[in-house]
Formats: structure tokens, C-alpha cells, sequence
């Protein structure tokens, strides 16, 4: 059996993706994000590099407007991302020391940002954009976790359907030491093939961190920050995720 710790869902379990998330879900974040580049940008950008780009789904509507290149360092991932985008580049790389030796006019950095865990390792995703931007150039990111609107034992229940398979998964979030820079995201994965269940289970362990750490890495990789916030219908009722824009100095 796999270690339960070895975030299947970017391993052996990937091929469930499509199905919990499929790309449709992302046409309006992706086009909030698209708009927020432009507006932010000096110049119009043409060129985005695209961080934890995982299975593409954000792509998939992004690429409409920008040549994308894509850095996840989940293979499994990063396959299915080139059978949907194969108009897309993808490189399987850590995106906290990935160097592709050129530059982007904007840079794109999404949730798997989440799976830092640490400041150090946090900053060294924002100094891989940095070194991957014009002067002037536009970063975003946006901030799914922090301490301050943390949670403890959050539990959201999906259900999908897809390809022949019903699936349901079980989301939980919980804080085992709220001292420390981490949480635990455990998912529990129903699966049925005509009417056959078969149980996953899959164990995340995250990054949490308060804003104004956000802030103060931001600003010593080198940017200029501006903030706004990230309003989503499928977001419960209220919850609104800080995003960050920011302008390599």
C-alpha cells in the first residue's frame, strides 16, 4: 500500500483529477487572473510562466490569451496537463530552484504554492518568478491558508461523477501545532465503478503562514506589492482569498 503521507493525488491517485476539478471550474478564476495580469502589467504580456502548474486546468482558459509555460514537479501531473494543453509547454522541475535561463513578461504562481513549508522555501518560489521577469514585469499570486482565518478541522464533502466512476471525496483540514508553519489536509477518496466502491485515503501536509510574512518575502525577493482579494462563487458565502500582485523592481 502507498505511504498514506505521499500525496497521492499528485502520484498514483492524479488520474482523479480530472474529475474532482475538472477545467470548467477554472474559466472564471482564470479569466479574473488574466484580467489583474493585464492591469497590473506595464506593457501588454504576452509571455506567462506558470508555477505548480499541476494539471493544466487553469491553462486550459489562460492559454487563450498568453503563450504559457508550465513548472510542476509532479510528473503525473504535468502528463495529464500535456494531454489537455498540447499547445503548452511543460518541464517537470521544483519550482523553488527551477532556472529555464529566460525571461516572462508575467508569472503565474498557483495553489501548489501551498505545499511550501517553510519561509525559506516559501521566498525561493518568489525569487524563482523574479528571476523569471522583465523589469516591470507582473507576478500573481494569491493566498489560499493563514493563520488568522485558519479553520481547525474544516470538512468539505464532493461528489462527481465522470467517465463511468462516481466518486465522493472527504476534504479535512486540520492544525496539529498551531505554533508551527504547517497543517494537515487528509482526503478520503470514494470510488465506484459500476456500483463497486473502492476506498483511498491521502495525506497533504501544507504551508500556513500569516500575511505580513507574505509581504516581507515578497518585498526581499525583489517586488513591489499590491494587494486586492480573490471573490469566487464556489468560495463559501463571505470568504474572500487575499491576492497579490506584484512588480519585479
Amino acid at each position: 500500500m502507498p505511504d498514506e503521507r505521499s500525496e497521492r493525488l499528485y502520484d498514483d491517485l492524479a488520474w482523479l483529477w480530472p474529475i474532482m476539478s475538472p477545467p470548467a471550474d477554472y474559466v472564471e478564476e482564470a479569466e479574473l487572473f488574466a484580467r489583474l495580469m493585464r492591469e497590473h502589467s506595464r506593457a501588454e504580456p504576452r509571455t506567462l510562466l506558470h508555477l505548480t502548474s499541476g494539471g493544466g486546468h487553469v491553462d486550459h482558459r489562460l492559454s487563450r490569451e498568453f503563450r504559457i509555460t508550465g513548472i510542476d514537479a509532479s510528473p503525473s501531473m504535468v502528463e495529464l496537463a500535456r494531454k489537455l494543453n498540447p499547445d503548452v509547454e511543460y518541464v517537470v522541475d521544483d519550482v523553488r530552484t527551477a532556472r529555464l535561463g529566460r525571461t516572462f513578461d508575467a508569472v503565474f504562481i498557483d495553489d501548489g504554492v501551498l505545499y511550501m513549508l517553510t519561509e525559506q522555501a516559501l521566498k525561493s518560489v518568489f525569487v524563482t518568478a523574479s528571476e523569471h521577469l522583465y523589469a516591470g514585469g507582473v507576478m500573481l499570486v494569491y493566498v489560499e491558508a493563514t493563520p488568522e482565518t485558519f479553520e481547525q478541522n474544516s470538512t468539505r464533502v464532493t461528489a462527481r461523477s465522470s467517465r463511468g466512476i462516481d466518486l465522493v471525496y472527504i476534504e479535512n483540514e486540520y492544525d496539529p501545532d498551531t505554533s508551527d508553519t504547517t497543517f494537515e489536509t487528509t482526503f478520503v477518496y470514494l470510488i465506484r465503478r459500476e456500483g463497486d466502491l473502492t476506498v483511498e485515503t491521502d495525506r497533504h501536509t501544507c504551508g500556513i503562514f500569516p500575511l505580513d510574512t507574505w509581504r516581507l518575502l515578497l518585498r526581499e525577493a525583489g517586488f513591489d506589492v499590491a494587494e486586492t482579494a480573490f471573490e469566487h462563487s464556489e468560495l463559501p458565502d463571505g470568504r474572500r482569498e487575499p491576492i497579490f500582485l506584484c512588480t519585479k523592481r
